[in-house]
């Protein structure tokens, strides 16, 4: 019992020094990276998919127009790397780039990096099992080269391409499952829950902005009650560190 006490404990510190926000500071926060906003507020224009947020937001108007864009100023991404995408498809990126930009409900996922672009990440969102199998079955017939999007492109264009030693496969040649989809695509900023929409633990991509936003007691729930430690752990450098000197140690 004594080495599970210990455990508890040094998870505990690392939770407290691994780079997540103090549990005051996770709720209706934006994240400090290339486009939020410093704080969440009205956007009563926000374009098309952004939209469910316009009465509390971290995405500008502009930031909006810019993510139904093919290769916007955002990012300078191209969705149609191998291809055109299916729009069916598409609409999912874009749902997921709104959410990513707009949404102040993420603060319980937040944490430090150290990259050029930002200065914060979300890692292991909790995404409705619904939302991830309907973005893979509306993607799996869709053509990539990669698994992982977030590294590895060819950018000497200007904008992605894929590398040389990639080839163009089907969606579900890369990703042959939901879950491989939203949990690797972009390293782990989201994890396939085991929760449905409405249950008030898992992270709806869009919602219908008149039933409310139901992600706001979504992150109060994991806020108050602690369940993300372990996800802060596995993002934690530091965390890693000491839990093999605590392996080693036995």
């Amino acid at each position: 019992m004594a080495w599970r006490l210990t455990l508890f404990v040094l998870l505990g510190l690392v939770a407290a020094v691994g780079g997540a926000r103090a549990k005051s500071d996770m709720l209706n926060v934006c994240m400090d990276a290339k486009h939020h906003k410093p704080k969440p507020s009205p956007e009563d224009k926000l374009h098309d998919q952004c939209s469910p947020w316009r009465k509390n937001s971290c995405c500008s108007v502009n930031t909006s127009l810019e993510a139904h864009k093919d290769i916007s100023y955002l990012y300078r991404f191209n969705w149609d790397h191998c291809g055109k995408m299916e729009p069916a498809c598409k609409r999912h990126f874009i749902q997921d780039t709104c959410l990513y930009e707009c949404s102040p409900n993420l603060g319980p996922w937040i944490q430090e990096v150290n990259q050029k672009w930002r200065r914060e990440r979300i890692l292991n969102v909790p995404l409705c099992k619904e939302d991830c199998q309907i973005w893979w079955e509306d993607c799996r017939t869709s053509y990539t080269c990669k698994s992982n999007w977030h590294k590895g492109w060819n950018w000497t264009s200007g904008y992605n391409q894929c590398p040389v030693s990639a080839a163009c496969h089907r969606f579900d040649f890369y990703f042959p499952t939901p879950a491989a989809l939203c949990n690797e695509i972009w390293s782990h900023s989201f994890e396939v829950s085991s929760y449905s929409r409405g249950s008030g633990r898992c992270i709806q991509m869009w919602f219908d902005p008149a039933q409310g936003n139901p992600n706001e007691a979504v992150a109060r729930y994991y806020a108050e009650n602690g369940d993300i430690l372990l996800s802060r752990f596995q993002g934690s450098t530091l965390g890693v560190s000491l839990l093999l000197y605590f392996i080693l140690s036995f």
